[in-house]
């Protein structure tokens, strides 16, 4: 277990440390007593005794903590969002209409005149929220077009001028994939579904998105901030799976100037996308990166408005969810990103949409070099969909803590054999997938730890269990949080694993979570996170 094993590719100029722990879980089906890191990478690993041999003069650190894993990736989430919310209006905490109401027009006192003001996480579920429309935004200004974002992002609520300015006047007026809603006597009530506000948000290269982009130091002030409350719970790195050159600018002015703590992937939304100024990838091992390209085919899984093959009552009104772009569309854009080399990450949680997908990679002819596409989310598969995905060559990123979170919301909606199946991990394992972790922050909480729990009991936050079935060992949760969310940016060689030739990036546990009962795992702490050999979070308790 403890037999030294060296990388002598790595340089040599760099001092060595060496990292021991009371139990360390390499997550390659070892544990090391200790390893050793040179600059941001794993040297060797072994007993102390060796690597001290091995390296002497190198610096001995004895970590604080039941267990070492690989540090968390989230593959799928939305932390520029988060910092964005943060110079925005942010209605996180926001529990009352009257607090909404005010913290609008605060801000709408405080910009120039006509300036859209913009709200993000919106939760209509909060007491009284439920009667936020058109009519109360229209109580908070005439003059300024007034936008709030549900936390989902998958509608939004606009005034009267903001409906002008976007020219929408009646519900004909929503684009394809998109829907304008009303109230009982036909008037648009405000709420823009899908396209009819994710156009005007991400409108693309050339066109003015109709949210404030902020100071460039407040952004990375706001980005630092949330990047801190993820180390917090252990992430060291991650993929943002929507950005814009706002989101890019922003990164890396924080890489810049010093202060991106975290390794980050980002996808570009696809209307930003041009074949021809498409460049490769950085380095798997870079500290910034663009991984691949971002589409949307249907809708949300927990909001009941994805593409399902059997209809159901959604929450579209209709007996199914949206299709956000025309099969023509999709095709066509997929085949350009592909044709540029470029990894197609395409947001498909039914298993209509899902089908749709596989359609479309199925056609792509195969390149010198192989590009694992992904499905975010992938919510509704069954067998012969998995058999499909295995011979596409793609990498599903099903949600961690969603049936924690949903688990009652996607069996109203679906029914519960659908539900039983919903994110399903053991599936995609058991098929031989190497299946990414994530958990689309901020629309739930981003701590691994209760996603893991979320995977390993299946058991939602009302008590109920839905497909026990799909239920994973937390060895096998801890990998799709670690190597499966790497192999999902191509990054599987560098992260993932603490073995000797990986990055250097851990978490130290306060407790073994392969030791204790499963619904202890989401109370388990991180006493300290290291990206690259070097501390970027430490519990201060």
């Amino acid at each position: 277990m403890n037999q030294l094993r060296e990388d002598t590719r790595l340089p040599t100029d760099e001092r060595v440390r060496v990292f021991g722990g009371r139990r360390i879980l390499a997550l390659d089906g070892t544990e090391p007593e200790a390893f050793a890191t040179r600059g941001e990478r794993i040297v060797a690993s072994g007993s102390r005794a060796e690597l001290l041999d091995r390296f002497p003069g190198g610096e001995l650190i004895d970590l604080d903590g039941a267990l070492v894993v690989p540090g968390f990736n989230d593959a799928h989430c939305h932390p520029s969002q988060a910092a964005l919310a943060r110079i925005r209006v942010d209605l996180t905490a926001t529990q009352t209409p009257e607090d909404l109401r005010e913290g609008l027009r605060a801000r709408a006192s405080a910009v120039p005149a006509g300036e859209w003001v913009v709200a993000q996480a919106f939760d209509e579920r909060r007491p009284g929220m439920g009667a936020v429309d058109r009519a109360f935004l229209d109580s908070v200004s005439r003059e300024h077009p007034v936008v709030v974002v549900h936390y989902t992002f998958h509608k939004a609520v606009a005034n009267s001028r903001a409906l002008e300015i976007l020219g929408y006047r009646t519900p004909e007026d929503a684009p394809y994939g998109g829907q304008l809603m009303t109230n009982v006597d036909g008037e648009l009530n405000g709420w823009l579904i899908e396209r009819a506000w994710l156009d005007p948000w991400l409108p693309g290269s050339g066109r003015d998105s109709i949210v404030p982009v902020g100071e460039e130091s407040a952004q990375v002030a706001a980005l630092a901030e949330v990047n801190a409350e993820l180390h917090a719970v252990g992430i060291t790195s991650y993929c943002d799976a929507i950005v814009t050159p706002t989101e890019q600018d922003m990164y890396s002015a924080a890489l810049s100037r010093g202060r991106l703590t975290p390794r980050v992937a980002m996808l570009l939304w696809h209307s930003y996308f041009d074949e021809a100024s498409w460049t490769p990838s950085a380095a798997p091992e870079d500290r910034l990166r663009l991984a691949g390209v971002k589409l949307m085919l249907d809708g949300a899984l927990s909001g009941g408005t994805c593409l399902c093959q059997q209809p159901y009552a959604s929450a579209t009104g209709r007996d199914n969810g949206l299709q956000i772009v025309s099969d023509e569309d999709f095709a066509t854009t997929v085949r350009r990103v592909h044709a540029a080399g470029a990894r197609v990450a395409v947001h498909a949680n039914g298993d209509l949409a899902i089908s749709k997908v596989l359609d479309a990679v199925e056609s792509l002819p195969k390149p010198e070099k192989p590009i694992n596409h992904r499905i975010e989310h992938c919510s509704i598969v069954d067998d012969r969909i998995i058999q499909r995905i295995i011979a596409a060559g793609v990498t599903p990123v099903p949600f961690g803590a969603f049936i924690h979170f949903h688990g009652e919301a996607i069996e109203a909606f679906y029914g519960t054999e659908r539900a039983a199946r919903a994110c399903a991990h053991r599936s995609m394992l058991a098929a031989g997938l190497a299946v990414a972790g994530s958990s689309d922050f901020p629309l739930v909480p981003i701590d691994p730890l209760l996603a893991v729990q979320s995977m390993v009991t299946r058991r939602s936050r009302g008590g109920g269990v839905f497909g026990a079935g799909q239920r994973l060992s937390v060895a096998e949760a801890l990998g799709v949080y670690t190597h499966g969310s790497a192999h999902a940016t191509g990054e599987a060689a560098v992260k993932g694993r603490l073995t000797p030739g990986q990055l250097a990036d851990f978490a130290v546990l306060d407790k073994d979570v392969t030791k204790i009962g499963a619904e202890e795992l989401r109370d388990v702490a991180v006493r300290s996170t290291w990206v690259g050999g070097k501390c970027v979070y430490r519990d201060s308790s």
